[in-house]
């Protein structure tokens, strides 16, 4: 029986923005995988919290901004699960969960150059596939040949949501940095307005 192909891609997505969904966009259409799963991070250990929208906040902007496309999917897994969140305790959870399908770890250069300071790293790279985005400035360390490793030709984004918190902090108008729906949410709930 053939398992399904889900590629997780974890973020705080505070806020999602195009450069999450053309990334996403591309890697089911060219990694060969079934879905896209947007995993919310309730809290990023390596990140300060204060500048995160409460978690149902990001959750809900999220799920309007892809709710028209089957192909993606929003999982808060982590919102029930101890925090700060490890993702090698989540991705025990889901396998658990799930256990018809291959999941992908979706990670950009960045994270395999400094992935063997993630908790049980040999862990994650014995059991799952890791798909790997290009960032500027990154390398990829000595994991880049590493048999559970692919990294993939996608675009690079320079789309971040620093930028759009900022932005909407000096009062700009970023309307096409970010799908439409989960722009006019932001706008209509006065988010990131300083």
């Amino acid at each position: 029986m053939r398992h399904n192909k889900i590629g997780l891609f974890f973020g705080s997505f505070n806020p999602v923005h195009n450069g999450h969904l053309i990334l996403a966009n591309y890697l089911v259409e060219y990694a060969d995988l079934d879905h896209v799963w947007f995993v919310i991070s309730p809290h990023n250990p390596f990140k300060e919290k204060k500048s995160l929208l409460t978690d149902h906040h990001r959750r809900d902007m999220l799920e309007v901004a892809i709710k028209d496309d089957p192909r993606f999917e929003v999982c808060d897994i982590e919102f029930f699960m101890p925090q700060p969140s490890y993702t090698i305790d989540t991705l025990v959870r889901l396998s658990e969960r799930y256990p018809n399908t291959d999941f992908y770890l979706i990670c950009g250069m960045d994270n395999l150059t400094n992935f063997k300071k993630w908790k049980n790293y040999q862990l994650i790279l014995d059991n799952y596939h890791l798909l790997v985005y290009p960032r500027k400035g990154y390398e990829g360390g000595e994991l880049m040949n590493h048999n559970s490793v692919q990294v993939v030709d996608a675009p690079i984004i320079e789309i971040s949501s620093t930028f759009i918190r900022k932005a909407r902090s000096e009062n700009k108008d970023v309307r096409h940095f970010m799908p439409e729906k989960a722009y006019k949410y932001m706008i209509d709930m006065h988010f990131y307005e300083y």
